[in-house]
């Protein structure tokens, strides 16, 4: 039996990771920080029949432990936080974090590493507006804010421990995966809570992402592992994904039964609002920001991509997006985060 570890188990996409795992009979250990003893991560493992390891990715002597006697390891913990406080938190995680675990891999002689990394690190469509695949890489100067760079930082980092120490790993880059689970919620989750719950007043017409339902992200995890090519990197998003901000908001707004937003707004506008959001406004919200910066930045472009390489080596599954939506509210309806049209 193929013994998996998972960092970030607890998280969105890792909770899924780790059930696509044991319904291929991999056994699995889950590596989580021991601050994901909340409730949400305890929701995200529950019930399932894994081995539990607490600890940090900086912590080397914790990952070389959870990492004994592992055939194959999948990276997932991250910081994902799009605002720019504790920058120098997310950099030392996703990018330190990263080598730790690659450094482990290579000391324990692991069969198969799977990196996740981000479309963050591939980069804009180009010019033309045609959809960026994996022959793009996004240009560290340009990065909308620390969590950007850091994954182009570290996706960087294990492509160059493959070239030149032989890291057995295969990259793969995630668009905007909704979907059950996504207790936090995701940016893109809290984006399907407002439309749903017709919270959203406004959008930025320039804006749009892939969007991709997360169990076929997990799948394309698998499937890396079992037929990915070692220093590739694969998009994991759907190919009728690609939909503007306002179709999103449309989207997710029907399937609760109400109207999406109707008005748009300019993007210096958008940024004013996030300017003040994150310097200022998130200090009376219990250092909650509702709109970082870097996000407002990464609306100024179409965040769309082409997964066409993940389908056709991988056999990445493309579940219809109707499903992805309503999957989507279904569970932040049963989460309260969405409330249904009759009880209003």
């Amino acid at each position: 039996m193929t013994r998996a570890l998972v960092t970030g188990a607890s998280g969105f996409i890792g909770g899924h990771v780790v059930r696509a795992l044991l319904t291929e009979g991999a056994e699995v250990r889950a590596f989580v920080r021991p601050a994901s003893g909340s409730a949400s991560a305890a929701h995200t493992l529950e019930g399932l029949d894994v081995e539990r390891f607490e600890g940090d990715v900086t912590d080397a002597d914790a990952v070389r432990s959870a990492m004994a006697d592992v055939d194959v390891v999948f990276h997932l913990a991250a910081r994902y936080a799009l605002h720019r406080r504790d920058s120098d938190l997310t950099k030392a995680v996703n990018v330190a974090g990263t080598r730790v675990v690659m450094e482990a891999a290579l000391a324990a002689s692991v069969e198969r590493v799977v990196y996740t990394s981000s479309v963050a690190a591939v980069g804009l469509p180009t010019e033309d507006g045609t959809p960026a695949d994996e022959s793009v890489w996004a240009d560290p100067c340009e990065a909308a804010g620390p969590y950007e760079a850091s994954k182009y930082a570290s996706e960087r980092l294990v492509q160059r421990m493959v070239a030149q120490q032989e890291l057995p790993a295969v990259v793969v880059n995630p668009s905007a995966p909704i979907g059950p689970l996504d207790f936090k919620p995701t940016p893109s989750g809290q984006l399907i809570v407002d439309a749903a719950n017709g919270a959203l007043p406004a959008y930025l017409a320039s804006a749009g992402l892939n969007i991709v339902h997360v169990s076929d992200v997990a799948a394309g995890h698998v499937l890396a592992w079992r037929r990915g090519e070692v220093g590739q990197r694969y998009i994991l998003g759907n190919l009728q994904g690609n939909l503007t901000l306002r179709e999103i908001a449309d989207r997710a707004a029907k399937v609760a039964g109400r109207r999406g937003p109707r008005r748009s707004i300019p993007y210096a506008v958008a940024m004013a609002y996030a300017q003040a959001d994150e310097r200022v406004l998130y200090r009376f919200r219990g250092g909650v920001v509702h709109a970082p910066i870097a996000g407002v930045r990464l609306a100024r472009h179409r965040m769309w991509f082409d997964c066409r390489r993940a389908v056709d080596q991988l056999g990445l599954p493309q579940t219809p997006l109707n499903d992805a939506f309503a999957d989507a509210v279904r569970f932040f309806v049963e989460q309260r985060r969405v409330r249904p049209v009759e009880n209003r």
